[in-house]
């Protein structure tokens, strides 16, 4: 149910000034660990890492969320309808994974660019919603990337896809704290 007390505009206000580090920072160290053990494993345990690690974003997120002080599941919050936008942004990504996953059995090495691509879409919406320009660079940023290194290192993608998909993270998780740390300040001095 919506906080129907609220007009959007006021719903957006409030979801704007959220922290937004835990989903990210998850995001980051999977893909990290995804690339440090690429050069170690075989090729099968590389595709599973790519499909267990992406699957484990959100629950790791939910214990980094007490770390970064966020209310991962708003129960401290009113019902903001900019959530489940987000939350339809993420269903529609998910929905996606399955032409990865079929496209995997005709090629293995094809699971970093697939996953790499469709995880970082929910970023266009995202950026939208919070009238940032960082959901649009991580996205775009991160489809470029990932196509070009997969293209230029063909023995080497797993780790070559996780690298970009890290540095695209750390950017983006450096400027969300700026920008919260900027709305913080904005918001006390009012």
């Amino acid at each position: 149910m919506q906080n129907t007390q609220s007009s959007l505009e006021q719903q957006r206000e409030l979801f704007k000034q959220r922290r937004f580090l835990a989903m990210p920072l998850a995001g980051m160290l999977v893909w990290a660990i995804i690339g440090c053990m690429a050069p170690f494993v075989s090729e099968l345990v590389r595709v599973y890492s790519v499909w267990l690690g992406c699957g484990s974003i959100f629950y790791l997120a939910i214990g980094l969320a007490k770390l970064t002080g966020e209310d991962f599941f708003g129960k401290h919050r009113a019902k903001n309808t900019f959530d489940r936008l987000f939350l339809l942004a993420v269903s529609m990504c998910l929905m996606m994974f399955p032409i990865a996953m079929i496209y995997s059995t005709e090629n293995s090495s094809s699971v970093p660019l697939t996953v790499g691509i469709i995880a970082g879409l929910m970023w266009m919406p995202f950026s939208w919603i919070i009238e940032h320009w960082i959901g649009y660079f991580h996205a775009i940023v991160r489809t470029i990337g990932v196509i070009i290194v997969w293209l230029c290192f063909p023995e080497h993608r797993f780790e070559a896809v996780s690298l970009v998909v890290v540095i695209v993270y750390a950017i983006t998780l450096y400027v969300m704290e700026l920008r919260f740390r900027a709305q913080t300040t904005i918001n006390n001095v009012k």
